[in-house]
């Protein structure tokens, strides 16, 4: 089964059913004369353009008073969901799902200059999808308002609203406008992040781990403290929250983050690589088959990745690392581990024929290599 492109999350019914319950709560929003606007334009548009366009008709067609449009937006929002159960696509009672992405866009723009009222907006729809992306002109133009308001919100009863404290300040965050402040300095958003920490809902625990594997990227030394100082005594849920947030230094083999997670020391032994077949076209797969031969008298826990190194145009290689095994190695012991790897196309990466080399990288260390040819079209 072929997977529905991610653009129809926002599609002439998608705006049909939210024109529908706007009309129904204000009778001036012209239901019939916004859809015509805005379906003609859904087929030639990929999702983030489908809803900038939306919400461009909702700036034609709400009213021009923002606080007016803002009580327009609250009343047609579908109840807030059962707190665990996620966010609703669609709902007969409401607006709801990716429709409100254009809903947060437009109080993003007409919102601006009543910050209080707009935050507030954008407190309610992030309780039926996200408000994420929204929040992040705010937190430009009115930074010291919008800290003094998600420290009341991580006190605040709904999950989503809490995840937004940690979620709508990532500096980095996919697909949301780049904070640089945030990336040069995150210490602002550091005391949500402690605060939301032990939250009850995984939800917004993993939304703090992505933050700070986002912080990671840039402030690594700042990222080990923070494992180092929280790790010791750590429950469960913790532990997975700092283990996801250090998926990057690990793979950049950081030492202090291998050593808190105790992978921090060189392995002790022999390592054999192979890579199978030597030759493959776009579109297949390479099989890799790791030996490893302790020498120690002790076992050893590793972390053990694999970086492919891609060819380039120019003939340059740039490396990628990719999730391995975590294992434990008996003394004098010897295992072999098996994975398989997709040369496959993919939108963020463009294949060229070549040699490309395979690491293993153990404990942070690269230790062995191979190559196999990729040909991009049968001879």
């Amino acid at each position: 089964m072929v997977a529905e492109p991610f653009k129809n999350f926002i599609n002439g019914e998608t705006v049909r059913v939210a024109a529908a319950h706007l009309a129904r709560h204000d009778a001036r929003f012209d239901a019939t004369r916004f859809c015509d606007e805005v379906i003609p334009q859904l087929d030639a548009l990929e999702l983030k353009a489908r809803a900038m366009c939306v919400a461009s008709a909702l700036e034609r067609h709400l009213a021009a008073d923002f606080f007016a449009a803002a009580d327009h937006l609250e009343r047609a929002l579908a109840p807030v969901p059962v707190q665990g159960t996620g966010i609703v696509v669609r709902s007969d009672e409401g607006l709801t799902g990716w429709f409100l992405w254009s809903a947060g866009e437009y109080v993003a723009r007409r919102g601006l200059v009543h910050p209080e009222r707009a935050l507030e907006c954008l407190r309610q729809l992030t309780q039926r999808f996200s408000a994420e992306f929204a929040i992040r002109p705010f937190l430009v133009a009115h930074e010291s308002l919008v800290f003094e308001t998600l420290h009341e919100w991580i006190r605040d009863d709904s999950e989503h609203v809490r995840r937004l404290a940690s979620e709508g300040t990532r500096p980095r965050l996919p697909w949301g406008t780049q904070l640089p402040r945030l990336i040069a300095d995150p210490s602002p958003s550091l005391p949500l992040l402690a605060a939301l920490l032990d939250d009850t809902s995984e939800y917004v625990r993993r939304s703090v781990a992505n933050h700070l594997n986002d912080i990671a990227r840039d402030h690594p030394e700042l990222v080990a403290d923070w494992v180092e100082r929280h790790l010791p005594g750590a429950s469960m849920a913790r532990q997975k929250l700092l283990k996801h947030a250090s998926r990057t230094l690990i793979k950049r083999g950081h030492p202090r983050i291998l050593q808190s997670w105790g992978t921090g020391v060189p392995f002790a032994g022999m390592v054999a690589l192979s890579v199978s077949p030597g030759t493959i076209q776009l579109g297949e797969y390479v099989h890799l088959a790791v030996t490893l031969t302790s020498t120690a008298a002790n076992e050893q826990r590793l972390a053990i990745d694999y970086v492919v190194h891609h060819v380039k145009q120019d003939g340059r290689t740039t490396p990628k690392v990719f999730k391995g095994w975590v294992s434990t190695i008996a003394g004098g012991a010897t295992v072999t581990l098996t994975k398989r790897h997709a040369i496959k196309p993919i939108t963020t990466r463009r294949y060229y024929a070549g040699a490309h080399h395979i690491s293993i990288q153990i404990n942070g260390t690269q230790v062995a290599d191979a190559v196999f040819e990729l040909r991009m079209h049968r001879d």
